[in-house]
């Protein structure tokens, strides 16, 4: 068989609320795939900015769509899910988008694996910064994938669950690091799949952040509590730091040690 004999069907989840500026590029990145056996799912927040005429613009082309509020991303990812219908699931963020062969290349090479994953591209002020490499083999220490450039097989959150409400900033790791306790495979595919805008992202809760991994760490692997306590002073170190020296003008030391050091692997254009 061929693989354009089998197509399944996949589902990608677009999750917005008030954007306006951007969704229609993520709408379009999802609605011009290069495979086209794609449901396509957009749940909004309950948008007052004019996302929803966007929305409309191409509601002959989206195969759900909901606008109504909800109790945060998560929920929102949540009610996502329970639509969908594809055997491979993806997520795009309104703000996101994809590359236009984003969903072949995951079908072509997801194999047997549960899970597919590749590089994120991230833009700042309309430029590319750099990419962001993603490498499952360091879960166990933190969120080292790129959730929008993840597909999932269907029957891993059936088995497995949903997204957990109670994480405000570290939900997708919550996710990940469950499928990855429970012995689910992934598959890293090194090409740029998605992009995302970076700039005007907040980051002043990174220490929340921090502290939900601690937690979840404790959570999946409890025999390893005080080696999780130490990652997490390395962990706030590894942030803090860089931090402090772009304050100081000092970012090619930065660079230099994100693109060559750090397990998450950043690659400057």
């Amino acid at each position: 068989m061929t693989f354009m004999d089998s197509l399944p069907l996949v589902s990608i989840i677009t999750v917005s609320y008030n954007a306006k500026a951007y969704i229609e590029q993520a709408i379009l990145s999802v609605l011009e795939q290069s495979y086209k056996n794609i449901e396509y799912i957009i749940i909004d927040g309950g948008s007052t900015d004019g996302t929803i005429d966007i929305i409309k613009k191409y509601e002959d082309r989206i195969s759900k769509w909901i606008s109504e509020k909800d109790r945060g991303i998560s929920d929102a990812f949540n009610k996502g899910l329970k639509m969908a219908s594809g055997s491979l699931i993806g997520m795009i963020n309104g703000d996101d988008w994809y590359e236009p062969s984003t969903v072949e290349k995951i079908v072509r090479q997801i194999g047997e694996n549960d899970i597919a994953y590749g590089d994120l591209r991230l833009f700042k002020e309309g430029k590319t910064d750099f990419v962001l490499r993603g490498n499952h083999k360091f879960l166990d220490r933190e969120m080292t994938i790129n959730h929008p450039t993840v597909f999932v097989r269907k029957r891993c959150y059936e088995e497995f669950g949903l997204f957990d409400e109670k994480y405000k900033c570290a939900m997708d790791y919550d996710l990940m690091l469950r499928f990855w306790s429970n012995r689910c495979s992934f598959k890293y595919i090194p090409e740029v799949l998605a992009n995302m805008r970076w700039e005007g992202l907040s980051d002043k809760r990174w220490l929340l952040g921090c502290r939900e991994t601690l937690a979840i760490k404790d959570k999946y692997m409890p025999n390893h509590k005080r080696k999780h306590l130490l990652y997490f002073y390395k962990h706030v170190a590894a942030i803090a730091i860089p931090k402090f020296l772009k304050k100081m003008k000092l970012d090619s030391v930065v660079k230099g040690y994100r693109s060559k050091v750090s397990r998450v692997k950043k690659v400057y254009e």
